[in-house]
């Protein structure tokens, strides 16, 4: 649930297994610089905001095995059904997968024979379907790192849209985050106590506090659901840093460019220019 980071993290901080991939060497900032994204104009439609928020979210977490579905598995999964007009939490739901192993006990704690303890983890299972099918739209941290996990055997697969509370949501500039922030920089610029150790849904409370403490949730939900294609920079090896404090990445996805996921308004916002680049193209 969260991208690399700089600085090497206490268990608690880790927000998924990505946090221990070191960023690229290109992808560094000068030590002491914020990076902070551009902030984006209002919606045009402001009166619809309300119409067009989603009114239940499923806010989940999973913890794995390793970084890959085809060599590791999902060992737990945390989720809870949030209403967005009350910001109320409506059901919660965690339980354990049985694994044989888990390489990642260092990073998420759960030794493998705990999760092959008796436990009604199949029903659980069926309470998270519950929840997946009264929800308008799952919402993770690091989204595209959870997503993959499901539709493999025994996750279901989820069609609702998905948001990313990392990269699609572009939180209020007086919480002075930086790009893509970690679960813990997030809690933390919104008042949230970081009070214990990293497990599924802990991380998901901790969103669940994040959206009850903003108040402009609904036009940053409309925002993050805008439709999104994948853009490179258009930027000098001299100016880089502009990228890397637009949230912009290095390398990932597309090799030798740093590239990002945006709606148009967000590519039009841009104080430097960008390139559409196709999902197939994994060269610059």
């Amino acid at each position: 649930m969260s991208g690399p980071i700089e600085e090497q993290p206490s268990l608690w901080q880790q927000s998924d297994l990505l946090s221990l991939a070191p960023a690229p060497a290109e992808e560094r900032s000068p030590a002491g610089k914020p990076e902070r994204e551009p902030q984006l104009p209002p919606l045009s439609a402001r009166g619809e905001t309300g119409r067009l928020a989603p009114t239940t979210l499923l806010i989940l977490d999973t913890e794995t095995t390793g970084l890959e579905p085809a060599s590791a598995q999902c060992i737990e999964l945390g989720a809870v059904l949030f209403h967005v007009p009350t910001r109320a939490v409506l059901s919660q739901v965690s339980f354990l997968l049985p694994a044989l192993a888990n390489p990642a006990q260092h990073v998420n704690g759960i030794p493998a024979a705990v999760s092959r303890l008796p436990q009604p983890w199949q029903a659980g299972l069926a309470h998270f379907q519950a929840l997946l099918d009264a929800c308008d739209a799952v919402l993770a941290h690091n989204a595209a790192f959870d997503a993959q996990w499901f539709g493999s055997d025994p996750l279901p697969p989820i069609t609702k849209p998905w948001i990313c509370s990392m990269d699609d949501i572009h939180w209020p500039a007086e919480r002075q985050l930086r790009a893509a922030p970690s679960v813990r920089d997030l809690a933390l610029a919104y008042g949230v106590p970081v009070w214990a150790a990293h497990r599924a849904l802990t991380d998901c409370t901790y969103l669940v506090q994040v959206l009850e403490r903003c108040s402009d949730l609904e036009p940053l939900l409309v925002a993050a659901l805008e439709p999104r294609l994948l853009f490179r920079a258009n930027l000098s090896y001299a100016e880089r840093h502009r990228a890397k404090e637009a949230g912009f990445r290095w390398n990932d996805p597309v090799r030798g460019a740093w590239s990002r996921r945006l709606s148009a308004r967000e590519a039009e916002a841009l104080p430097f220019p960008v390139q559409r680049v196709e999902l197939d193209g994994v060269a610059a």
